[in-house]
C-alpha cells in the first residue's frame, strides 16, 4: 500500500466506492416518485462543486435522451440541504474513521490538533473578525492522526473566538470517538501549538487521562515558574507539519473551502464534513 502521506485525494467516486462508503449513510426520501438520477450522482454532481469551487447553476449537468438536463441544479442543492439537515454526510464521516480503525490504519498514539480560519465572504450566521488574520469568518479545530487521518468531527466557532477556549469541546468529541471505537483515551499524547497553552487546558488534557505536548508561549517572566517542569517534546511538536498541518493542506485541494460563501455555517461544515471524509477515504477510493 503507498505511503498515506503520498496518496490522492479522490476528488469522484464509482459506483462501487460510493455504494461501499457513502450510500450506506445517505437518507432516502420515503414520500412521492423515486429520482430519475440515481444517489451516486447526485452525490459526484456535489463533489464537482465541492473541488472546483462553482456556483450551483454552473455545475455540469449530463443531458438525457431528448436532449435537455437530466436535473435541475436547484434539485441538486435541495438534495444536499436534506442530507446536511439529517447528519448524513457526518455519519459517513464517523463510519471513515470507524472504518480505518477496524483495517489498524490509524495510529492514534500521538494525535495532533489545530484550529484555521476561513474568510466569510457574503456574511451569514456564525462568523466574528479575526483580529490576528485580519479576516471576517468562522474558525474550526480538528484533530488528526499520526498517519494524517482525521479523527473527529471538528468544532467550529465564530472567527473572533480564541481556540485556548474550544479544546474542551473537542476533548469531548474526541471521547465520543474513542468510545465508538471502543478504545480508551487515556495514554495517548494530545500535541498542540502555543495558541492552546493554558493552565485550564493542560488540566483538561490530564483529566481525560492524555498526556500534553503543548508548546509554551514565552510570557519573558523574570524568574522561572514555580513547580515541576512541564512535559513537552519538541520532537512530537515537529509531527504537526506532516500531520495535522498537511491535512489542512489537503483541505485546501476543495476550492469551495478556500474562502465561505454559504450562508448558513452548517452548509460549509458539511461540505468540510465531505472532504475530511474523501481525505480519510484515499486509502481505498481513486
Amino acid at each position: 500500500m503507498q505511503h498515506p502521506e503520498y496518496q490522492h485525494i479522490p476528488v469522484s467516486l464509482s459506483e462501487n466506492e460510493f455504494n461501499a462508503f457513502i450510500l450506506p449513510h445517505l437518507s432516502k426520501g420515503t414520500r412521492g416518485p423515486e429520482s430519475k438520477v440515481s444517489a451516486h450522482r447526485l452525490f459526484n454532481y456535489i463533489l464537482y462543486f465541492l473541488y472546483t469551487g462553482c456556483q450551483w447553476s454552473m455545475i455540469p449537468i449530463e443531458k438525457s435522451k431528448n436532449s435537455k438536463k437530466e436535473i435541475h441544479y436547484s434539485n441538486i442543492f435541495r438534495k444536499f440541504k436534506k442530507w446536511c439537515a439529517d447528519n448524513s454526510f457526518k455519519k459517513a464521516f464517523i463510519c471513515s474513521v470507524l472504518h480505518l480503525d477496524k483495517l489498524n490504519m490509524l495510529d492514534l498514539s500521538i494525535l495532533h490538533g489545530d484550529g484555521t480560519t476561513t474568510a466569510a465572504k457574503k456574511g451569514g450566521d456564525n462568523i466574528g473578525i479575526n483580529g490576528h488574520k485580519k479576516m471576517k469568518g468562522d474558525k474550526v479545530v480538528a484533530v488528526v492522526d499520526r498517519n494524517v487521518n482525521i479523527i473527529t468531527p471538528f468544532t467550529r466557532a465564530a472567527g473572533n473566538t480564541a481556540e485556548t477556549t474550544l479544546l474542551g469541546d473537542v476533548i469531548v468529541q474526541l471521547k465520543n470517538m474513542f468510545s465508538l471505537m471502543g478504545k480508551p483515551l487515556s495514554g495517548r499524547t494530545m500535541s498542540l501549538d502555543a495558541g492552546y497553552d493554558s493552565r485550564k487546558n493542560r488540566k483538561s488534557v490530564f483529566n481525560s487521562g492524555m498526556v500534553p505536548n503543548i508548546k509554551s508561549v514565552n510570557r519573558k517572566r523574570k524568574k522561572a515558574k514555580p513547580g515541576p517542569k512541564r512535559i513537552y517534546s519538541d520532537e512530537i511538536f515537529q509531527e504537526r507539519f506532516r500531520t495535522v498541518e498537511r491535512a489542512f493542506a489537503w483541505e485546501d485541494k476543495f476550492k469551495r473551502l478556500l474562502l465561505r460563501f454559504e450562508f448558513k455555517s452548517s452548509h460549509h461544515f458539511n461540505l468540510k464534513l465531505i472532504a475530511f471524509t474523501l481525505i480519510n477515504l484515499r486509502h481505498f477510493c481513486g
